[in-house]
């Protein structure tokens, strides 16, 4: 399995639309997984032209573009896990959220609590946004993954940006990979 990753996309602020670039680099996955801050709903319509999105609201989609209040549309939560099933009965737990406090701050803000927290246990993969920028890393055992921003990297300014994959084999081994547009 092929899960496309993005977060962090602040149309119409950052840019009218999505860059041709993202659809591209997103053709062919069997998920999207958008961790947030999308700004507007219809960017969740264009993505599914791809393929089906899970997407979580980011604070950007409280206060941003003109409201005080998260759009309401039903496919937007604060957070989601995905669960699938692996060789030898076991499953795959990942979790998108759009904020996650790293470091940690123990002993109020740990990734154990958060992950009770926002996904109601342990999950084994992390997408997450908010920061825009781009990484991978470990914490705890745990995998977590931060696909950047298409449209607006590092807060710097607009210009193409990056998204992010995992690839799941069948033994539930998770490779994931940031990928710059061009």
């Amino acid at each position: 399995m092929r899960i496309g990753l993005i977060s962090d996309t602040h149309i119409p602020v950052a840019q009218k639309e999505l860059w041709p670039q993202v659809y591209e680099a997103l053709r062919g996955v069997d998920l999207i997984m958008h961790g947030g801050d999308l700004m507007v709903p219809e960017v969740i319509d264009w993505l599914e032209e791809v393929a089906p999105v899970m997407a979580v609201q980011g604070n950007g989609d409280y206060t941003g573009f003109e409201r005080s209040v998260p759009p309401a549309d039903p496919r937007l939560s604060e957070a989601k896990v995905l669960t699938l099933d692996v060789a030898d009965g076991r499953r795959l737990r990942i979790g998108l959220v759009h904020d996650l406090q790293l470091p940690e701050a123990p002993p109020l803000s740990t990734v154990e609590g958060q992950m009770q927290h926002n996904f109601g246990g342990p999950v084994d993969v992390i997408v997450r946004g908010s920061t825009h920028r781009a990484g991978v890393t470990t914490v705890n055992g745990v995998l977590i993954v931060n696909p950047g921003s298409p449209t607006f990297p590092n807060h710097m300014s607009t210009r193409l940006g990056t998204v992010g994959f995992l690839d799941i084999d069948d033994d539930g081994r998770v490779q994931p990979t940031i990928l710059q547009l061009e």
